[in-house]
């Protein structure tokens, strides 16, 4: 729910297994409200029929009942879900078996797990949306968040049949590499595709799964600080178009969306 509303799963197993890999565990930790279940038909149905599409995925679900406290200083009722343990112990457990691990959430509290999981010989990688621990990310072996992945969390749009990721006229997510403040123009780098070679961010390598959008200051939708830029925690979705200045791409209809 971090920004990850509305997560494909296909997608994360399919960027998890990039370069080849086999998946051998692949869990999914879920909250489950058992008591509104009973009293509500539509969250039952919709909380089970998420359990059995994760499942036929290949997704291990790992239920979590919510739990209800009453706040001794309001009166007021609180409902409570938490897997941290449960992540922690399972990753440790598996690691043995393990090359690489790819967590899915922001939370600093991992950082001395990512460590010891590191110390036991695995490469450790981390996919994230918003609120996302600025100490994590720089413990993980790579760090991608999760809005610049290809389809993993779909753009939205009104069009039926709108142009896949990276076509012509379609809506992508990237961050902004470069940038001349007093010219005012710059460049946003994009993931094309879903690669094992995520680390050639070149551009101009032929093998890079990286592409690159021209554009100016003027085509931002709404006010950005343009001082800030280059700016790799900021996350910006554009509509691509073909260059008017040659070959190439051009970003327009800028928007912020998310901030690391």
């Amino acid at each position: 729910m971090n920004g990850g509303y509305g997560m494909q799963y296909d997608v994360l197993r399919e960027f998890a297994c990039r370069d080849g890999s086999e998946a051998v565990r692949l869990h999914a930790y879920v909250a489950f409200d058992a008591e509104r279940a009973k009293e509500d038909p539509a969250y039952a149905e919709g909380q089970y029929s998420f359990h059995a599409s994760l499942r036929d995925l290949g997704f291990k679900v790992i239920q979590k009942l919510v739990k209800r406290f009453t706040d001794p200083n309001t009166g007021e009722q609180v409902t409570k879900s938490n897997s941290d343990l449960d992540m922690a112990v399972d990753m440790l457990l598996h690691a043995d078996r393990l090359d690489r691990i790819v967590l899915a959430t922001g939370d600093g509290d991992f950082v001395r797990v990512v460590r010891a999981l590191q110390e036991r010989g695995c490469r450790v990688e981390l996919v994230a949306f918003d609120n996302v621990s600025s100490e994590l990310r720089r413990e993980v072996d790579l760090f991608m968040s999760g809005y610049l992945i290809p389809n993993l969390l779909p753009v939205k749009t009104l069009l039926r049949n709108a142009p896949a990721w990276g076509e012509m006229g379609s809506r992508v997510r990237g961050v902004c590499y470069y940038h001349r403040q007093p010219e005012g123009y710059g460049f946003m780098r994009f993931l094309k595709r879903i690669d094992n070679n995520l680390w050639i961010t070149d551009t101009r390598r032929p093998e890079s799964p990286y592409d690159t959008a021209y554009f100016h200051d003027s085509y931002f939708a709404e006010p950005v600080d343009v001082s800030t830029l280059p700016n790799r925690d900021i996350i910006f979705e554009f509509d691509l178009y073909k260059s008017m200045r040659g070959e190439g791409w051009e970003a327009r209809n800028i928007k912020v969306i998310a901030r690391l």
